[in-house]
């Protein structure tokens, strides 16, 4: 049995066709198209989905998997919320128009926690009962999976750990990876006369060669996040915290880093045998959620 996936981002659409086992037969990407006042998704994703219905015949369809941007009702597969960035997406009833469109099952999910699912059914979650991922980039999102649960809340908000307050601060203005790109260039800047773009690729490959700026700014958000972490450990105590999105490229540079610095300000023992590691599954996560996502609503 196959299943067609979707995973809907602000600037990119990546889908493919799965099998029930995870393997990925077919996938590739499309730009996300928006204007100011207008969005093009649904009608997007409806032509991604008959194109493959049409020239795939040999694979048995047997649902449709979506994981997308936006704050999302699973029950209902519709967008409760989204923000400026992808406009009137906002009340989009996704569920509803493909199921309508195609005659097949469907079942919606919001993309941070179809990547925690990724991870939790494939990826360096695996094998656990209870994980939180954190997915790190321009902001900090998380999921988090409780006795093998997905856990929603009761807006379907749970897992915003970006806002989580750390020194009076949103974690995610203090230790993402928009914070450390604005802070290098920043003291480049004031510091040094440098005025060139620099990218996070540029800041681990320059700390890695002694450059004391970019050292200290990955080590601020290092000891920022930490306190993030070990704040969701005292809390929920998972089996394993999951650290995605794509700092997950540094895994050499930051992985022991960020364990040491985590259990260096933990109070007790007894919290330190949750697990740190950074995700394994990169941009096949999103897809491999909304899978497993849809074969347990289904299964």
């Amino acid at each position: 049995m196959y299943y067609i996936c979707v995973d809907i981002g602000g600037t990119s659409i990546k889908y493919g066709v799965l099998s029930e086992k995870g393997e990925i037969f077919i996938d590739g990407t499309i730009s996300t198209k928006v204007t100011e006042k207008e969005n093009f998704i649904l009608s997007d994703v409806k032509k991604l989905v008959r194109n493959i219905l049409d020239e795939y015949k040999k694979y048995e369809i047997k649902g449709i998997c979506v994981s997308t941007a936006g704050v999302v009702d699973p029950e209902k597969g519709k967008i409760v919320f989204a923000g400026p960035t992808i406009p009137k997406y906002t009340g989009t009833e996704i569920k509803k128009e493909l199921e309508k469109e195609f005659s097949l099952p469907c079942e919606v999910e919001n993309d941070v926690n179809c990547a925690g699912l990724g991870e939790y059914w494939k990826g360096a979650g695996k094998g656990s009962k209870s994980m939180v991922c954190l997915t790190i980039g321009t902001g900090i999102g998380g999921s988090v999976i409780l006795d093998g649960k997905l856990l929603n809340g009761i807006g379907y908000t749970a897992g915003e750990i970006g806002y989580m307050d750390v020194n009076g601060n949103h974690i995610q203005n203090i230790a993402s990876s928009r914070y450390l790109v604005e802070k290098v260039r920043k003291e480049k800047r004031e510091k040094e006369g440098i005025t060139d773009a620099i990218t996070g690729v540029d800041i681990f490959e320059l700390a890695k060669k002694g450059d004391e700026i970019c050292v200290a700014a990955i080590n601020e958000i290092i000891s920022n996040l930490s306190v993030g972490i070990r704040n969701i450990m005292y809390l929920l105590n998972p089996e394993v915290i999951v650290i995605g999105g794509g700092i997950t490229a540094q895994k050499e540079y930051l992985e022991e880093k960020i364990r040491k610095e985590v259990n260096d300000g933990m109070i007790s023992d007894m919290f330190r045998k949750t697990r740190i590691e950074l995700a394994q599954q990169g941009n096949q996560a999103g897809l491999l959620g909304a899978l497993y996502n849809f074969l347990n609503k289904n299964g």
